[in-house]
């Protein structure tokens, strides 16, 4: 039961048909460009006001708790977009998206790690994880192709009533997950807190973890959104970009579903994994021919793949009840760094081509890749 609800859980969180289409009604409801581009910056900076406080809440709560809540403040927000279509009742909707974030975040792979420690196999996280991820980017390619109709059938209402049934579900599924956590004394929210802090701070090998959990994750996290943009480079037809992306989902996908038989990876292997990853990418990016993309597709695999390891090293350098908060640091600081990606794409765009940017942004693959090689287990 375990390990299919939380399949099921990271299926659900991302089949929403909302997703592909919720521009559109920005549009049509007359938003600008700064506008909307202020409506990310909000749901950004909730995500990183609420990121750790969440992380804490769940470990002196409860993790199943934050999970069924999650999907219910997502939900709520797609429905007041519906039902009030303005600037203030999009920036609530994200204020909501970006909270119901960040309880599922940490949240979720501490329970995850913690319930399959209980029953002896933690031993399986990165087979479980690895292939949650690959559920996730599934979900991600199925609500893209069931929104089509769905919108073209009844529009925006259609799409939005869609989307907070799927938020219900899911929450309903994480009232299946078992919880078993026992202590002599539940610890208190700063307790925890500082602690989760404290260990971050204090334990190299946790630190070490947690940054290399941030960076793997959020470069090529913040690159996928610029996908379409390189294609178009290549000098295929608009109807074509879907295909390229679809291709490089594919590649993300396998990568997930490779980390349970690549978990022990020894750091030198490891860090050639991010280095051959890199070399693949800037050389898929620079080529501006659609073949790249197999390429392009690799890399983002091996990527995927090294983020769900790095995570997967971090959960077996914690220790004690604050998991899901020293998680939370390593997602706050995976939301710092793409969030820096972004100032340095949209500053390199008037001067480079996206294939030349895409190549650049792979450098900082090559100096991680020397820094885990020399690294001990």
């Amino acid at each position: 039961m375990l390990v299919a609800s939380l399949y099921a859980y990271a299926f659900l969180s991302e089949f929403i048909l909302l997703y592909p289409v919720y521009a559109l009604l920005f549009t049509d409801t007359g938003l600008s460009v700064a506008q909307v581009s202020s409506l990310f910056a909000i749901w950004s900076l909730t995500g990183l006001v609420l990121e750790i406080p969440s992380g804490a809440w769940a470990d002196a709560v409860s993790r199943r708790l934050l999970l069924v809540l999650g999907p219910l403040l997502t939900g709520a927000g797609f429905a007041l977009w519906v039902v009030f279509p303005s600037y203030w009742a999009f920036a609530v909707g994200f204020v909501l998206w970006g909270a119901g974030e960040t309880l599922i975040s940490g949240s979720y792979e501490a329970l995850a790690y913690e319930e399959l420690e209980r029953r002896d196999q933690a031993g399986r996280y990165a087979t479980v994880i690895g292939r949650a991820t690959a559920a996730s980017m599934i979900a991600t390619a199925a609500a893209m192709a069931v929104a089509v109709p769905v919108f073209a059938a009844g529009g925006h209402p259609a799409v939005a009533v869609a989307s907070v049934l799927t938020c219900l579900l899911c929450s309903a599924t994480a009232l299946t997950l078992p919880e078993h956590r026992v202590r002599r004394v539940a610890p208190s929210y700063l307790a925890v807190l500082r602690e989760g802090i404290a260990q971050t701070r204090a334990d190299r090998r946790v630190t070490h973890a947690v940054l290399l959990v941030a960076f793997v994750a959020a470069l090529w996290g913040g690159l996928e959104e610029y996908i379409p943009y390189l294609a178009l480079e290549t000098g295929v037809p608009e109807a074509a970009v879907p295909l390229l992306v679809l291709l490089v989902t594919l590649g993300i996908t396998a990568g997930g579903l490779l980390a349970g038989p690549a978990e022990r990876l020894p750091p030198r292997a490891y860090g050639l994994l991010l280095g051959l990853a890199a070399l693949a990418l800037a050389a898929g990016a620079l080529s501006r021919h659609v073949a790249g993309f197999v390429l392009i597709a690799l890399a983002f695999g091996a990527f995927q793949l090294a983020g769900v390891l790095a995570d997967v090293r971090l959960q077996q350098r914690i220790t004690g009840p604050a998991r899901a908060t020293v998680t939370s640091v390593a997602g706050l600081g995976t939301s710092v760094v793409t969030l820096g990606l972004y100032g340095v794409y949209g500053a390199l765009s008037p001067y480079a081509l996206n294939g030349t940017t895409f190549a650049l942004l792979a450098l900082p693959y090559v100096l991680i890749a020397l820094l885990t090689a020399r690294a001990r287990q």
